[in-house]
């Protein structure tokens, strides 16, 4: 009887040291796998508000540099973003008329839309790009003095155009951000007469 007693004893003994040596082993990898799980979730939620937030109405955008300035113009207006290089100037154009480049076995006028909204010259650098703007009846560039990126902008968020632009500059505006980003107009700006050369001009 005492033997059995004893016997049993030491299995609930063996057992209490087995359970303890199991707690004191996982509680900490326990720890660590909870926390990379809650930032997972965290992480998850993140890209599902993200989300959300694009599905509202919303306008995606490149955004860029105009002497220092901001401005972006709607995706769905972009043919491509591309490098300023071999720029040949037309004479007897308009002063908004930077030059022509040969796009892809294309000759494409740039514009300078600095010459719209008075804003100060600059020097062309390496970090000068062409955006391409295009339409089913038009396409030309537009000079960007560098290329920040694409972004996603709430139609909601938009504000109407800065009373400081001129009558010129205000019809090809869209509008700003919060930030203070200027949302150009690019169906306007495609679709004005006024500032399009064409090639055989």
């Amino acid at each position: 009887m005492a033997t059995d007693m004893t016997n049993r004893w030491e299995e609930i003994q063996n057992r209490l040291e087995a359970v303890s040596s199991t707690l004191e082993r996982g509680f900490e990898p326990d720890s660590e796998k909870n926390a990379k799980i809650l930032k997972a979730r965290a992480k998850a939620l993140a890209k599902e508000a993200e989300k959300h937030e694009r599905d509202e109405a919303c306008l995606e955008a490149v955004e860029f540099l105009l002497s220092h300035e901001k401005y972006c113009v709607e995706l769905i207006h972009i043919r491509e973003v591309y490098p300023l290089k071999d720029l040949t100037p037309m004479p007897c154009t308009p002063s908004f008329v930077l030059g022509i480049i040969n796009f892809r076995g294309q000759i494409l006028s740039v514009i300078d839309l600095k010459k719209f909204f008075d804003l100060p010259e600059q020097e062309i650098t390496e970090n000068n790009r062409v955006i391409i703007l295009h339409s089913e009846k038009m396409e030309f560039g537009i000079l960007a003095d560098d290329i920040i990126g694409v972004r996603y902008i709430l139609l909601s968020e938009i504000q109407p155009p800065l009373i400081t632009f001129t009558d010129v500059g205000a019809e090809y505006l869209r509008g700003v951000t919060k930030d203070r980003v200027v949302i150009l107009d690019g169906e306007k700006i495609l679709s004005d007469k006024n500032i399009v050369v064409h090639q055989e001009i």
